[in-house]
């Protein structure tokens, strides 16, 4: 039987490109995402042989658990890995973001992980050396301006894939997260405000770098993969001085114009 990947967001950006790289390697994908279009194409690209495909909601635990069963049936209950990739990302000065949007972020980013992971345990739990990888960002090395929900979704589940990393370790299950900075997806590309940031550090990093990670995720027992050379460096110097946080992040991220 071959290894199977649960993929949300599946139909474009990093979950396209991460289902394409685990196709090609023999892995068996389970494409989710609201996009059905992007899914049809994706599925057709990949072969019904190697994927199965299904309109998820991943704020509805109902969705999500219906996505997880209809899996399931296709792997014999076999579940591999678990990558939550599904995001939302509105930029700009969070009092410029309405409400509704805020509140969005949170349901998608931080609870449709949470959907996930429930609906997904019990597969995880039978099948051998099971994965679990949640996307994160480079925004949750510290709290990042016109980011400011968002960010902090991105905390949030570095602190969770810190906690169920030493929680399901016992039940065979490693969790870790990766941390990337802004990424060549529609989801930056396309959007209509750009926060400071995306001018200021660039978009360098391709979907396909980010799914050549998740891959080498599955394989070793780090909790915390970080995307390029500029955030490794980002990481280095905030750790050596922690004093230096705010500074760096208000001049790399914030105009006060």
């Amino acid at each position: 039987m071959k290894k199977t990947i649960l993929i949300t967001g599946a139909a474009s950006g990093i979950g396209r490109a991460t289902a394409l790289y685990f196709a090609s390697r023999n892995w068996f994908v389970g494409l989710f995402d609201l996009n059905m279009k992007g899914l049809e194409d994706l599925h057709k690209k990949i072969g019904p042989e190697n994927s199965c495909f299904l309109h998820m909601d991943v704020t509805s635990s109902e969705s999500v658990q219906s996505c997880v069963n209809f899996m399931a049936d296709k792997t014999g209950s076999r579940l591999d890995l678990l990558f939550n990739c599904a995001g939302v990302l509105f930029m700009g000065v969070n009092s410029k973001i309405n409400l509704s949007n805020q509140k969005k972020t949170v349901d998608i980013n931080l609870g449709g992980i949470l959907n996930c992971i429930d609906a997904c345990l019990p597969l995880l739990k039978q099948t051998q050396d099971a994965v679990i990888v949640n996307m994160s960002s480079a925004s949750a090395v510290y709290g990042t301006p016109e980011l400011a929900v968002y960010s902090a979704t991105k905390h949030a589940v570095r602190g969770l894939t810190e906690a169920l990393n030493i929680e399901l370790a016992s039940k065979g299950i490693h969790v870790c997260d990766i941390m990337a900075p802004y990424v060549k997806t529609p989801m930056i590309l396309e959007a209509e405000h750009k926060a400071t940031s995306v001018s200021r550090l660039k978009v360098s990093i391709t979907p396909e770098q980010v799914a050549k990670v998740v891959f080498s995720a599955q394989g070793k027992k780090k909790v915390h993969w970080h995307v390029g050379g500029l955030l490794k460096l980002l990481v280095v110097i905030t750790t050596l001085l922690p004093f230096a946080k705010r500074f760096l992040i208000k001049t790399l991220a914030f105009s006060d114009k």
